[in-house]
């Protein structure tokens, strides 16, 4: 099966190459400038009126008051006044099943960046391996590979070494028993894991419910919190833990309100922003009487709605006391559109009692220091890929304004949407 899969990823590598040298072979060669926007670059600062980012080869080059960049001559130049630009927002925990699909439909809406915690095909190696490129024009895709379920600790480090040599960029594990109704994985085994994750140079990032496995998790040394705690308030020791190791929490919002909002037609399927690139097969599964009468019956749909409103008030909490969060959703299975989830997400974080700024950073640099991708992205800074999302609107007044998208851009590409 390990050789299948290596030689999968090798004969889709070279078709990723194929058309990277193709979109290279199309792309006009020379220097790119982007003025007269309002600038929100992810870094903490104020925002910036008349500001222009110079990007050459996919990298920004310089961003800044447009008084005091240079743009070279002969430069492409793209005016983009009366607009704000803020990076690419990162979903630090999504998933990708069809790639080239998901992949697309995430850059539509503003993510240009997706970490897909588990259970991705060999196409998504590919797609991660193939994507440092100037000619990119889709989101950009981290990997998990097989989200371990191992059933001893010796079964545990087999099962970590075997992801190594997948070479993903995490280790998924999930510590839940999904309201009761399944075996959880027991602290000897998650403790292996997290053990032999290490030992191996990788990072293991941890899908759970309960405060109580949150503390064990974190006392095993568990690097990501990816869902909220839901069953009942954090208390100090877990504010501690999280803070003493700067681990992140990534709420997952969307994922609750994925679980109970069917029992009827949401209002945002009439959203033509929504309608756009949802999946109409799902839309048309979802609007079915039989399945929205089996939602309002349905026993853990309920008790996600309440579990819903305790990771508010630990996102909240966790916020304050100085925990980062990382903007994240959990979409890709049926139901949790991606995408429009992620803008979805940032609302809800907002009526969480986030502000809209802290919400940004935690969809744009903060999920970039979350999962350690922020020597190449998160912020519009020289150096840095050239990822970022045009606005007709400023969501720094109203985060709704994520909505507004005018064009999106990776590696100074204009995306399709």
């Amino acid at each position: 099966m390990k050789l299948l899969i290596s030689a999968t990823v090798a004969v889709l590598l070279a078709w990723f190459a194929g058309v990277t040298s193709s979109l290279e072979a199309q792309q006009p060669s020379g220097v790119r400038a982007y003025a007269g926007m309002r600038l929100i670059d992810g870094t903490d600062r104020a925002p910036i009126d008349n500001a222009t980012i110079v990007v050459r080869d996919g990298r920004i080059v310089a961003a800044g008051p447009t008084s005091s960049v240079n743009v070279p001559a002969g430069a492409e130049r793209i005016a983009l006044t009366g607009k704000t630009v803020t990076p690419g927002f990162i979903n630090a925990h999504g998933h990708v099943n069809n790639t080239a699909r998901d992949l697309a439909v995430y850059a539509a809406y503003g993510v240009t960046t997706v970490y897909s915690l588990g259970d991705e095909q060999p196409d998504a190696f590919a797609a991660r391996d193939a994507q440092n490129t100037p000619a990119l024009n889709r989101s950009r895709v981290f990997v998990a590979g097989p989200v371990l379920a191992p059933k001893t600790p010796e079964e545990a480090r087999e099962l970590v070494g075997k992801n190594k040599a997948l070479k993903t960029n995490v280790i998924k594990i999930r510590v839940d028993d999904n309201l009761g109704t399944t075996a959880k994985m027991t602290p000897d085994i998650y403790r292996a894991v997290i053990d032999e994750s290490h030992k191996q140079g990788l990072r293991t990032e941890v899908h759970l419910f309960y405060l109580a496995d949150a503390k064990g998790v974190l006392d095993a040394g568990a690097d990501l919190i990816a869902h909220s705690v839901r069953d009942q308030d954090v208390d100090a020791a877990v504010i501690a833990q999280m803070k003493s190791r700067n681990i992140c929490l990534v709420p997952t919002l969307m994922r609750e309100v994925s679980t109970f909002v069917y029992d009827s037609t949401p209002a945002f399927f009439s959203d033509p922003l929504f309608a756009a690139h949802a999946d109409q097969k799902w839309v048309a599964d979802l609007k079915d009487p039989a399945a929205q009468a089996k939602v309002k019956v349905s026993t853990s749909a309920q008790k996600y709605k309440a579990a819903l409103e305790v990771a508010n008030r630990n996102l909240k909490k966790l916020s304050d006391s100085g925990v980062p969060i990382a903007m994240g959703t959990d979409t890709g299975p049926v139901g949790r559109f991606q995408g429009y989830f992620e803008l979805m997400e940032m609302e809800m974080m907002v009526k969480a009692g986030l502000t809209p700024k802290q919400t940004l950073l935690a969809a744009t640099r903060d999920a970039a220091r979350c999962q350690k991708i922020d020597a190449d992205l998160g912020t519009l800074e020289s150096g840095k890929w050239a990822d970022f999302v045009v606005l007709n609107g400023d969501p720094l007044a109203n985060i709704s304004n994520v909505r507004q998208i005018d064009a999106v851009y990776v590696a100074g590409n204009k995306v399709a949407r």
